[in-house]
């Protein structure tokens, strides 16, 4: 039995029978042994004003969702408009299905890959020298992604809706390893409101990372379209959903806390607003070393317990320490939180602390207050360097060192549409 489960379209296939059946009525009402004279012969279908090649050609099935849509105009004609219609996603946010034209007006490529396992309608509208004008369709199926090799969204940072600061990344964590970084990363596009340079960078096989070459600039919306669906991911594996994120940039808040000075200042907006007396990690150990660098804010708790075997000193360890703190400000991976500390009489005079930022119990409040997620905050004059994936450390990776890692090896200006790379698979 054929295999039907994505052949074009019934209205098609009900269209292609009704023709038949006209004809099949001619023939029987015809007289065998009347003669016809060419007055009467039937005329032959008029050739299409223009010549139009879709690919895929019309009725395919099982087509590859990460070959990109062609369309061609011949014999000078030129193209008008190109319309893809995915299961009904057409002009659906990140499902649009965008194309770019030659200069030339005579070829146009889709920009994206297309849903696994849909019916797809590409509909082309030529124009001859004469201006004649031709319309062309094509409907073909993608086939169904592999069960277990399906690429999927498993969490990003920030969310829709979030207001962030000026320092934030876009972070996308996928299920399964992602082998193609170059098309996963063609794939997803940035755009933002006031004009930015940036790259995607990897650490491991599942998490890519975008941030600018500089800070984003202030009170600006951030979009990110992950057209993902149809993506080769891996051999055999697809993404199957496309997904957008947007977030809003407020105002630039960037924190910076001395060693040397035990000072922590605030400035807002290019203006200094906070300067607090601070005691920071008194530096026995590495372990106890705060480490120097720029950081981003991250996350922060109203009522926090510390309990030092969460970075490696268990109960019974004679530095084992469990204490509930107030107001405090997540900025690394390895347990590195400013916090009110009412105990600490040494803030502004000595580093005494397991690592965190110690604050008055006033200070910290109006930190964790006014702090979003992605504030830089850059701590100076220790020697423990802030590694790169620790927390959101990728303000330590120089502008170079991050353009280099990323798969494309291109910027990505994010006023343009577009991205360096093509989705689209070999």
């Amino acid at each position: 039995m054929p295999d039907t489960a994505h052949a074009p379209s019934a209205r098609r296939a009900a269209a292609r029978l009704a023709a038949l059946a006209a004809l099949a009525t001619v023939v029987a009402c015809s007289d065998p042994d009347a003669g016809t004279s060419n007055s009467e012969e039937t005329a032959a279908p008029a050739e299409p004003a223009a010549k139009v090649r879709i690919t895929p050609e019309d009725g395919a099935t099982k087509v590859r969702p990460d070959l990109p849509v062609v369309v061609k105009a011949d014999d000078g004609a030129t193209l008008t408009d190109v319309a893809v219609d995915i299961g009904g996603r057409k002009d659906a946010g990140a499902d649009e299905m965008t194309g770019s034209f030659t200069k030339d007006k005579t070829e146009w490529r889709s920009d994206w890959t297309l849903h696994p396992g849909s019916d797809v309608t590409v509909t082309a509208t030529a124009t001859t020298p004469d201006d004649e004008e031709t319309e062309v369709v094509s409907e073909f199926a993608t086939r169904e992604a592999t069960k277990g090799r399906r690429l999927e969204l498993k969490s990003n940072f920030p969310s829709s809706g979030d207001t962030v600061g000026v320092g934030m990344p876009v972070i996308v964590n996928f299920d399964l390893p992602v082998e193609n970084k170059e098309r996963v990363e063609s794939a997803m596009e940035v755009t933002s409101e006031q004009p930015a340079e940036g790259a995607w960078n990897w650490f491991g096989d599942k998490t890519a990372v975008f941030r600018p070459k500089e800070y984003w600039e202030p009170n600006q919306k951030v979009t990110v379209d992950m057209r993902l669906a149809g993506v080769p991911a891996a051999k055999g594996a697809y993404g199957t959903k496309n997904h957008q994120l947007s977030f809003e940039v407020g105002r630039s808040q960037i924190s910076t806390i001395d060693s040397d000075t035990k000072r922590m200042t605030v400035e807002r907006d290019g203006e200094q607003v906070k300067d607090f007396p601070t005691s920071i990690g008194k530096a026995s150990t590495r372990a106890y070393t705060t480490t120097s660098g720029t950081h981003l804010t991250m996350e922060k708790y109203d009522r926090l317990t510390m309990d030092s075997a969460t970075v490696g000193v268990p109960k019974g360890h004679p530095d084992y320490y469990k204490l509930e703190v107030d107001y405090a400000v997540r900025f690394s991976n390895s347990g590195e939180f400013t916090h009110a500390a009412p105990w600490n009489g040494s803030l502004g005079q000595a580093n005494l602390t397991h690592g965190c930022p110690n604050l008055a119990v006033a200070d910290a409040k109006w930190f964790y207050d006014n702090s979003v997620m992605g504030d830089p905050l850059i701590v100076e004059n220790t020697d423990r360097e802030l590694e790169v994936d620790n927390g959101w450390g990728y303000w330590q990776r120089s502008w170079d060192e991050w353009l280099n890692e990323s798969a494309t090896g291109e910027a990505d200006d994010t006023s343009k549409a577009g991205t360096p790379g093509s989705p689209h698979g070999g």
